[in-house]
């Protein structure tokens, strides 16, 4: 009997990867042996941005695996045209199974309409990257991960001057930190599930748009480049944490920024919210079609419950593993300790929490196009191009329109 696995090359996260399929392998070798006369198979080769088409050609001729693994952006595809098992009657009556081992957002994200329809295999999460030298150099103690707006306000002026004295600007605050992520740490909830409804005229959006205009205001009109970034001219940058892991410089990693010593921290908490970020997920689904279902439900189980698999992710992927247990494990402590000094900022435990706090990203059909409508009229508020009054009530409307057109 064969099981077919959809898989693709490469990182989920856009970084660097070696072993594309180590992980793959050993957990099909594992697989087969604890099901003798079972083989798993996978097409090897196929790159990321190449895989969505691939997947859905192989539903499309009804030669589709049995299990494949879902990025994020196709999930909703997959989920609302029934081509994805309900896995609510296998985790219930698995003995061997429990979803509280989860992180939250993890579980949740392969859910909907309150149904499961795939489970998480590994996440990563959004932190704050801080230059240290540059702040070690301005006097400025490094933040702590309980740190607010008005910190990041306070430092991001202190360091934001001109160093050369030509009268420009070349000394930041910040660089890529975007409204999206500000209204999360502050408690925004911008669509509802369905994503029938937005809010954004709710007044903790407003007061994130304050807080960026104010943050906007101050780099006088400079724009701030992805160059100052690199040759360690900004303090604060959001971080993935698979490019923490994959750019710290540690003597086996990739030394993309080692001109300057830097680390994470959690991102800053709005006046409203929280240190809380969007934890993003790979998922692994079953074909609602497979005739294989109890075998597939196994591999899945394997790679996405398994807690030598996920531990595994820890030490060999630059994600992290969706079981608190795996992070926050003796085997995870002696896993980070090669990865963080002693005067890390970020610890295992910091990262649990983070991942116990943060938020799903929204998957609903349409909230790609509603976003880049709002990203562009938000945009045009906080550089000043329109005035805030009332402008949070027309965006709203327009995007409830669009969203029930």
């Amino acid at each position: 009997m064969t099981l077919k696995l959809g898989i693709f090359a490469g990182s989920n996260w856009n970084v660097p990867q070696g072993e594309t399929y180590a992980i793959i392998d050993d957990v099909i070798k594992n697989f087969e042996a604890e099901n003798p006369g079972v083989k798993v198979e996978y097409v090897s080769g196929i790159k990321k941005e190449d895989y969505s088409e691939w997947l859905a050609e192989q539903f499309v001729s009804g030669d589709e695996p049995d299990i494949f693994f879902l990025p994020a952006d196709d999930f909703n595809l997959y989920a609302t045209t029934g081509a994805l098992m309900n896995l609510d009657d296998f985790i219930a009556r698995d003995e061997n199974f429990s979803v509280e081992v989860y992180y939250p957002a993890a579980f949740n994200f392969g859910r909907h309409e309150e149904i499961s329809r795939a489970l998480p295999l590994e996440s990563t999460i959004t932190f704050m990257f801080v230059n240290k030298t540059l702040l070690a150099k301005e006097g400025i103690d490094m933040p702590k991960n309980n740190w607010t707006w008005t910190d990041f306000l306070y430092i991001c002026r202190k360091v934001t001057r001109d160093t050369d004295g030509d009268g420009i600007i070349d000394q930041f605050g910040c660089y890529d930190y975007s409204w999206k992520q500000a209204a999360i740490s502050n408690g925004v909830k911008l669509f509802r599930d369905d994503g029938r409804t937005s809010y954004f005229a709710d007044s903790r959006m407003e007061d994130t748009l304050k807080f960026l205009m104010e943050l906007h205001a101050i780099n006088g009109g400079r724009e701030i480049s992805p160059k100052d970034f690199d040759v360690g001219h900004v303090a604060f940058r959001p971080f993935t944490f698979a490019e923490y892991r994959t750019y710290k410089p540690y003597p086996w990693r990739i030394k993309k920024y080692s001109s300057f010593e830097w680390d994470c921290i959690k991102m800053p908490a709005g006046t409203s919210g929280g240190n809380i970020s969007v934890l993003d997920t790979l998922l692994v689904g079953m074909s609602s079609r497979t005739s294989h279902k109890d075998l597939a439900w196994k591999l899945i189980k394997k790679f996405c419950f398994d807690a030598t698999t996920q531990q595994e992710i820890l030490k060999r992927s630059q994600a992290l593993p969706v079981r608190r247990d795996v992070i926050i494990s003796a085997e995870a402590q002696e896993i980070f300790s090669w990865e963080t000094s002693e005067s890390a900022a970020i610890t295992p435990a910091d990262i649990s929490d983070a991942m116990d706090k943060a938020v799903m990203p929204y998957k609903f059909k349409n909230y790609d196009s509603a976003m880049r409508y709002a990203d562009g009229e938000i945009t045009k508020i906080i550089s000043g191009i329109v005035p805030l009054n009332n402008a949070l009530n027309k965006l709203q409307k327009e995007v409830n329109a669009f969203l029930n057109s």
